[in-house]
C-alpha cells in the first residue's frame, strides 16, 4: 500500500509495524524527526511503550476481567496495537488520531498483525472520541494519553470516559514549564507553580498528578497513583480512579506545597491546599520559595509495583533490563520521604568533591537516618536527614578523602 510518504517496517515487542522513515524528513542534524514526519512515531519512546504493556498486564491480573483500552492520540498506532497483541485479557483496543494519514497507517498495521477484529481505528478529535464514550457501561478500562506536549487538554474527557476503578496513563513532555523554566505556562496549564530545583523532575510528576486530582475531584472522582517515573525528556504516571465524593475529598487532602531554600537546600512540605506558608528558612533564614499546589501523596503502590516487576520479568520486551533496574530502585523509594537531594549539585554549591553515593548512604544510615537512592538521578538520594546534616556528612567525607 502506498501512503504518499516513505515508510519502513520496525519491530517492537511482538508486532511489526509500518512507520514513517524518519531520516527522510530531516534536513539538518538538530531537527526533531518525529515532529517533521506526516505521522508521529518516536522510536525513543519504546521504553515508555514497553512499560505500558507490562503495566496494563499487571492491572489486568489485579482486576481479573477483560479490558477495553483506548489510545486517543495514536499516531501510527504502535502502542494500541501492541496492547492488543501482547496483553492477555484485552478484548478490544480503540486507536484514534485526527490525522487521516495516521489512521490509514494504523489500519494497515492492525491488518499486518492480524488484529482487525481487536483493534478499531477512528479518525476523530481526541476529546470528541472520549466524550462519545462517556456514558455509563460504554466506558474504557484503560486510557493512555501520550501526546506531544501536555496531556492536560484531554484529561477532563478521559476522566469521564474511564470506568470506575479504571486505569489512566499520562505522559507529559513539556518539561520546560513543569521544571520551572516557563513558570506562567505551568501555572496556566497545570494550576501549580514549579521550581527550578535539583529535584524538579519529581515536582513535575507531582504537578501533573495534582492537576489530575483537581480535575477529577470536579467529577467526584478520587485518584490513586500506582506507578510514576521520569525518563528521557518526559514524566509519566499511571493512576486508578474511583467514583465517590469522599474518595475525591481524600485525594484532594493529599495536595499541598513544597517549600525550598536555594541557599542551604532545606526543603519541607505542607499538606493542605490553603495553608499559612512559612516563608523564612528555619535553617539559614533565607527566603523560602514555594512550589504548588501539587500532589504530596504516594507516587507508587507497592502491590502494583510488585506485579509490574513480575510482568516485566515475564514479558519479551526490548527494554526488560532497563525496566527491571528502574523497578529495583523504585521499590526502595516507595516509603521514602518526598523530594531528593542531588549530591553533585550540593557539592558544587559548597565547593566540595563529589563522594561515591554508596559512602553517603552508608554514613547517614549509620547515624540512624533513612536514606535510599532514587530512579530520578543516579547521583541523588532520598533521606529524612535535614539538609544541614547531609551537608555535614559531605564535608566530613571530603576531609576523609583529602587526608
Amino acid at each position: 500500500m502506498s501512503f504518499g510518504f516513505p515508510t519502513e517496517t520496525v519491530r517492537e515487542g511482538k508486532v511489526e509495524v509500518l512507520v514513517p522513515k524518519l531520516k527522510a524528513f530531516v534536513k539538518t542534524a538538530w531537527e526533531y524527526a518525529p515532529s517533521k514526519a506526516p505521522v508521529f512515531y518516536n522510536p525513543a519512546m519504546e521504553f515508555n511503550r514497553d512499560i505500558a504493556v507490562c503495566a496494563l498486564q499487571a492491572y489486568q491480573k489485579l482486576i481479573k476481567h477483560e479490558l477495553v483500552a483506548c489510545e486517543p492520540l495514536s499516531g501510527c498506532g504502535v502502542r494500541g496495537i501492541r496492547l492488543a497483541k501482547e496483553v492477555e485479557g484485552v478484548r478490544k483496543t480503540i486507536v484514534n488520531d485526527i490525522s487521516s494519514d495516521a489512521v490509514r497507517l494504523a489500519e494497515s498495521n492492525a491488518s499486518i498483525n492480524g488484529l482487525t477484529d481487536k483493534v478499531v481505528v477512528f479518525n476523530k478529535d481526541a476529546n470528541f472520541l472520549l466524550s462519545s464514550y462517556a456514558a455509563p457501561r460504554n466506558r474504557f478500562d484503560y486510557i493512555d494519553l501520550d501526546p506531544f506536549g501536555s496531556p492536560v487538554p484531554y484529561i477532563d474527557s478521559a476522566l469521564r470516559a474511564l470506568r470506575n476503578n479504571g486505569l489512566l496513563a499520562l505522559t507529559a513532555t513539556d518539561m520546560a514549564p513543569l521544571c520551572g523554566v516557563h513558570v506562567k505556562a505551568c501555572l496556566r496549564k497545570y494550576g501549580g507553580r514549579p521550581l527550578r530545583t535539583d529535584y524538579c523532575h519529581e515536582l513535575a510528576i507531582r504537578l501533573l498528578i495534582g492537576c489530575l486530582v483537581v480535575l477529577a475531584a470536579k467529577h467526584d472522582i478520587g485518584v490513586d497513583p500506582v506507578f510514576s517515573y521520569s525518563d528521557y525528556n518526559y514524566v509519566r504516571t499511571y493512576a486508578t480512579t474511583s467514583y465517590g465524593a469522599k474518595k475525591a475529598d481524600n485525594s484532594v487532602q493529599k495536595m499541598g506545597y513544597v517549600l525550598h531554600c536555594f541557599s542551604c537546600f532545606h526543603r519541607e512540605s505542607q499538606l493542605e491546599l490553603t495553608p499559612v506558608l512559612r516563608r523564612d528558612c528555619p535553617e539559614c533564614g533565607s527566603r523560602l520559595q514555594v512550589a504548588g499546589p501539587l500532589w504530596l501523596g504516594p507516587l507508587w503502590d507497592e502491590r502494583f509495583c510488585t506485579m509490574l516487576d513480575s510482568e516485566a520479568k515475564r514479558k519479551d520486551v526490548r527494554n526488560k533490563i532497563k525496566i527491571l533496574r528502574m523497578l529495583s530502585v523504585v521499590t526502595k523509594e516507595i516509603h521514602a520521604p518526598i523530594t531528593y537531594y542531588a549530591i553533585d549539585k550540593m557539592c558544587d554549591k559548597f565547593n566540595l568533591p563529589v563522594p561515591p553515593l554508596s559512602k553517603v548512604i552508608d554514613r547517614l544510615s549509620t547515624k540512624g537516618f533513612q536514606i535510599v537512592a532514587t530512579h530520578f538521578s543516579s547521583k541523588a538520594v532520598r533521606t529524612d536527614a535535614p539538609a544541614t546534616v547531609l551537608k555535614d556528612a559531605l564535608v566530613n567525607l571530603a576531609k576523609i578523602s583529602g587526608s
